[in-house]
């Protein structure tokens, strides 16, 4: 049987030469026809006009800090006529910011429901002001919805693709240079649909929106990454996504560090550094069980450090969730400053060995709670845990 296949993509003495988008997905797109192998990007700046779409049992592996893929400057422009879901051709007031092989994004509201809708395609021609997608839309975008056209993309994207991993290499967002991208449908990598995935020393900043976001994905491992600076959240487990595990990662400077979104189970989160969050450190909430999430650091987290959202409904808390041997220090910065914030109703939780301090000195603005246990929160064991420099180790509101 013949070894998988490697090759190189760089600025110059390799097997695909180029500092672009175009270069790094011819690539991929090579080593995915002949069965998959190895990428390996040399070290370069590369300049991302779209994403990097992933392929199935390609292994993309760069050279460290060495290998930036960079999001060029985003524009955007209004549609001048309606574009309907079966259209391949999208009406533009500025056709300049687009060309052949770059991203294009469409939003707008719904002409049905009225919510904000998003669809992420591929130019493939520009003639006068009537710019040629790769697929039509399958969405309406019309006009009186304010529909418009946008060059944003997740800098590296995965579609109904399995057994790929991602390796040592730094993607920078851009974030001063570019409009904001919701983590449903981007960030410096995102995947929607796919099962084994392995991203290992990763760095992803400046993203406007998330670091790593992935959508109804199973197996995903992050290892030895960071996240930096993001507008949104850090990481990303998003709607669906079954067995997670997120180890020794760095996660600083995000709105939110670590973000369980909705029926996030069986997953196992260890050994990372979440610091300076600027809202929570790590979020749990709808439907998101028989978690572990054990020897953590969180600092600085600008509300709390773990947040149990609220929601009414027993049947969609977060349930079974173990929580073990984390430091939670120096949570929120006025009023009441929690460092576990249990709203909701979630049963089971089990608190551990946990280490909840306060570090700062001492001010009249600020009131230190260690855990405050909601009114509505059943069969929650708190163990073990030590806590210093609070005002209130534990307020439970259940006898209150």
């Amino acid at each position: 049987m013949s070894e998988p296949i490697t090759v190189t993509v760089g600025p110059e003495k390799a097997d695909f030469t180029g500092n672009d988008h175009l270069a790094l997905q011819a690539a991929v797109d090579y080593v995915f026809r002949f069965g998959g192998g190895t990428v390996c990007i040399l070290p370069g700046n590369y300049e991302m006009g779209n994403s990097l779409f992933l392929r199935e049992r390609v292994r993309l592996g760069g050279s460290g800090d060495d290998t930036v893929l960079r999001k060029r400057p985003s524009g955007s422009t209004k549609l001048i006529d309606d574009t309907d879901w079966y259209d391949t051709v999208v009406q533009v007031e500025n056709p300049d910011i687009f060309r052949v092989g770059e991203g294009i994004l469409l939003r707008g509201k719904s002409p049905h429901a009225g919510s904000m809708q998003y669809v992420k395609r591929t130019v493939t021609e520009v003639d006068g002001n009537r710019i040629h997608i790769d697929k039509d839309p399958r969405l309406n975008f019309w006009i009186d919805c304010e529909a418009e056209a946008a060059t944003l993309f997740p800098v590296i994207s995965g579609d109904y693709v399995n057994d790929i991993a991602i390796e040592n290499l730094r993607i920078d967002g851009n974030r001063a240079e570019n409009e904001h991208l919701d983590g449903n449908y981007g960030g410096g990598v995102f995947l929607q649909d796919c099962d084994r995935i392995a991203i290992r020393n990763v760095t992803t900043h400046d993203n406007h929106g998330d670091g790593i976001s992935w959508q109804i994905c199973d197996d995903v491992t992050i290892e030895g990454c960071r996240s930096l600076n993001n507008a949104d959240l850090g990481l990303h487990p998003g709607s669906g996504s079954q067995r997670p595990v997120v180890r020794n990662c760095r996660i600083q400077g995000n709105g939110i560090g670590f973000f369980f979104c909705w029926g996030v189970r069986f997953g196992v989160v260890e050994g990372n550094v979440i610091e300076d969050s600027r809202t929570y450190g790590i979020s749990i909430g709808h439907r998101d069980t028989d978690n572990i999430v054990r020897g953590n650091i969180v600092r600085r987290s600008g509300t709390h450090g773990l947040l149990f959202r609220e929601h009414p409904v027993a049947l969609r808390a977060p349930h079974r969730n173990l929580f073990e041997s984390n430091v939670i220090e120096d949570s929120g910065t006025e009023g009441d400053c929690i460092a576990i914030e249990m709203l909701g109703c979630a049963q089971d939780v089990v608190l551990r060995r946990n280490r909840i301090t306060d570090t700062r000195p001492a001010s009249s603005g600020i009131n230190r709670i260690g855990l405050r246990i909601g009114a509505r929160i059943e069969r929650v064991k708190a163990e073990e845990n030590e806590f210093a420099g609070m005002e209130r180790n534990v307020q439970d509101l259940r006898g209150e």
